[in-house]
């Protein structure tokens, strides 16, 4: 239990580009009292003369949190950019305290330092910080009309960034390449996704985007155009997939098990929507495991996670789902270790297509309880000079709550 008397020993102070100029007076207080400074070369750069000992965070971030924790009982200072909570490394320093050991002082982050700049109401734009993560993930972001402020690594970043606007049809896009907010190096310069990186461009860097151009939009609705996965036909067709997701019922933070993932379809459509999603993708085969893979980079779900074998022996020891989706490897041995590993409260949805498959869901539906559904659906074609139905395979689809 947290000791509301104890002062916390760690300060996670916000810092800027304009050093200790844009600093509250408490911020400035904290750095007064200090007994260790820590920050990185680029924010100890501008720390003027201090009493306290100052030390360099070390590169990768995580090998600098044992060294932090081992000053527990000094006064702590920990320089960081900005919002520590907002794309910001607060978020990670407080995963290793309690809540009572330390205290933060945010300064104004970078994306609202860009929405000032540029005029833009902040709580229209989509905020992404992309400085440590593939910058794929933009993708379902860009939609016609919407502005994004997101947070870059460096000039290269901007480069691989432009190239991918034009990749994906959004060439007409109008960037915003804000550098080195708030301080004396600070530089605003506009260019087209279309046209040549602007050179020298200095870190930190954060880009405004306006979003233009003729490129495929992802809906946010489920049940996205079959063309954008690539498959070999082994896909659960958009139609069904949109009822699938429906019945799964996606909900922000929750994991998905997809037994036998094809394309991987399902799974990144749970990603999508929600990116606190997390889901575990399982396939025997390993051409197809690599193919749900590019599926998942290529709409800027990457943190999908394949796993290769056959089930139910490859969901061992795996962490455990809120709901699964079976589209493949159906049998009534799987089922029986689902219902032997899964908690009470899981939710699942399985897909049969044969009628040995139909068999087994109806056997289970009916000593288990839940829903079975029929769908069936045509499609209008030609007949000869006229048109008439044509009927895919029906689907029978297992809804059930463990």
């Amino acid at each position: 239990m947290a000791d509301a008397n104890r002062a916390p020993w760690l300060t996670i102070l916000g810092w800027g580009e304009s050093g200790t100029g844009g600093l509250t007076a408490a911020s400035r207080r904290a750095l007064d009292d200090a007994d260790l400074i820590f920050g990185a070369r680029r924010h100890l750069s501008l720390l003027p003369t201090v009493e306290a000992e100052v030390r360099e965070w070390p590169v990768p971030f995580a090998d600098g949190i044992p060294q932090l924790l081992a000053e527990r009982g000094r006064r702590v200072v920990m320089l960081v950019s900005g919002d520590p909570f907002w794309f910001g490394a607060g978020t990670t320093l407080s995963r290793y305290l309690d809540r009572d050991e330390w205290l933060s002082l945010p300064s104004p982050s970078t994306f609202s330092l860009a929405a000032s700049r540029l005029g833009w109401a902040l709580e229209e734009c989509t905020c992404l910080g992309l400085h440590a993560r593939p910058i794929n993930r933009i993708r379902p972001s860009l939609h016609p009309g919407r502005r994004l402020l997101v947070l870059v690594r460096d000039g290269d970043a901007v480069a691989e960034l432009m190239q991918k606007l034009n990749q994906w049809g959004f060439g007409d896009t109008r960037l915003h390449i804000l550098e080195a907010l708030g301080g004396e190096r600070e530089r605003v310069r506009q260019a087209s996704a279309s046209g040549d990186v602007p050179d020298s461009i200095g870190h930190p860097v954060a880009l405004g985007l306006d979003i233009r151009g003729d490129g495929e939009a992802i809906p946010s609705a489920p049940g996205l155009p079959d063309h954008l996965f690539e498959h070999d036909g082994q896909i659960t067709k958009q139609t069904v997939r949109a009822m699938t997701l429906s019945a799964l019922a996606p909900k922000p933070g929750e994991r998905l098990w997809d037994v036998g993932t094809g394309s991987g379809s399902v799974a990144i459509e749970w990603l999508l929507a929600h990116p606190a999603n997390q889901a575990i993708a399982f396939e025997r085969s390993a051409e197809r495991a690599a193919r749900a893979r590019r599926n998942a980079e290529a709409l800027g779900v990457d943190w999908l996670d394949v796993v290769e074998g056959a089930v139910p022996a490859v969901l061992a020891d795996q962490p455990l789902p809120d709901a699964v989706f079976i589209g493949g490897g159906l049998s009534d041995v799987l089922l029986e270790s689902l219902w032997q590993t899964l908690p009470p409260g899981t939710r699942l949805v399985a897909n049969a297509v044969t009628l040995e498959s139909e068999n087994l869901l109806a056997q289970w539906q009916q000593s288990q309880g839940g829903d079975l559904l029929r769908l069936e659906l045509s499609h209008a074609g030609p007949i000869g000079t006229r048109r008439g139905w044509k009927a895919s395979y029906p689907i029978v689809q297992w809804r059930v709550i463990l």
